[in-house]
């Protein structure tokens, strides 16, 4: 098996180059992207309805994985003169395979980051929020078709159109909790926070431990700039689930840039850090770039032994 996936992706690397031009020289952030396009191509294709966000995770895990052979055969070969006159050449190269190791862990980054920052599917993938509860969805036909039209008219930023057929929703079904969420999702997108909140705390009525709109609640209080408010929504948030690293990346975030609180900030943005990268997931990407700006600030303030400090107390080794 692994000798028929290696042979595939060596396949794949003499095809990049002879589609490019022959006399060319390789172009490795072509590579990266065509490879990051396949794997994108993959994770756009993961079903999120009714999966939870580790499972998800693993299933952005493998699609990257299923390139990062291909990319190291790419850098092991980029320098070799592949023309014609050389095609019968024995060519020996060595392809680390171990997921621990130094060089697949980088190589493994470089797909990840390129893809949290060009493939819009990834971050649609790794927000889906479609696990269902008992009152998650309605039974009622009719409630679901205005639902349906809501989504659609949401899907091309008719935010007011869209609230109008989530209102009809739940005027035929009370207890709709997405609808609810949805609508919340919309007034948000208008800036009308207030609604927002009611919106979404009405889900919260109906069922008490949906995660997803006490989390969109304390979204709205950073809006708001009551940035207190949003702290201890996120608390909250942790009784429901203490592994979400949601919760920790939110507080972190609040705390660090805008209670300029960035000790605290800092401790939480690491738990969220060590979560994410547990779960294999791409937002560790976004959690390391803030740890890294935390680090700028507090070197200015002479309080770099602070910084690492804090992450070694969160078992973290993250190069400056």
């Amino acid at each position: 098996m692994k000798k028929h996936i290696l042979t595939c992706l060596f396949i794949f690397f003499y095809s990049f180059i002879y589609s490019q031009n022959k006399n060319t020289t390789f172009d490795s952030n072509q590579f990266l992207k065509e490879l990051s396009d396949q794997a994108c191509l993959c994770i756009d294709s993961i079903p999120t309805k009714n999966l939870r966000t580790k499972i998800i995770a693993s299933k952005i895990n493998r699609c990257i994985d299923n390139v990062v052979g291909a990319y190291q055969i790419g850098l092991n070969l980029k320098n070799i003169n592949l023309s014609d006159n050389d095609k019968n050449k024995q060519i020996n190269i060595n392809l680390n395979t171990d997921k621990n190791s130094t060089e697949y862990k980088k190589n493994y980054i470089i797909i990840e980051e390129y893809l949290m920052a060009n493939c819009y599917a990834l971050k649609e993938t790794i927000a889906a929020n479609d696990v269902i509860r008992e009152k998650s969805v309605s039974k009622n036909e009719e409630a679901m078709k205005a639902y349906h039209l809501g989504i659609a008219a949401a899907r091309k930023e008719n935010n007011k159109e869209a609230i109008d057929y989530y209102k009809k929703a739940v005027a035929i079904d009370p207890e709709f909790a997405f609808a609810y969420d949805n609508m919340g999702l919309c007034y948000r997108k208008l800036e009308d926070f207030d609604n927002a909140i009611i919106a979404y705390q009405k889900s919260l009525e109906i069922d008490p431990n949906g995660t997803m709109p006490l989390q969109n609640i304390a979204v709205v209080y950073q809006y708001k700039k009551e940035f207190n408010k949003a702290i201890e929504t996120y608390k909250k948030l942790s009784e429901l689930d203490s592994k979400d690293p949601e919760i920790y990346y939110g507080i972190g975030n609040v705390y660090a840039f805008n209670l300029n609180d960035l000790e605290n900030g800092l401790d939480n943005l690491c738990k969220a850090y060590k979560i994410y990268s547990d779960m294999k997931s791409p937002y560790r990407t976004d959690a390391q770039t803030l740890i890294q700006r935390i680090y700028v600030n507090l070197k200015k303030e002479g309080k770099e032994d602070k910084f690492f400090e804090i992450l070694k107390n969160n078992n973290i080794n993250i190069n400056k």
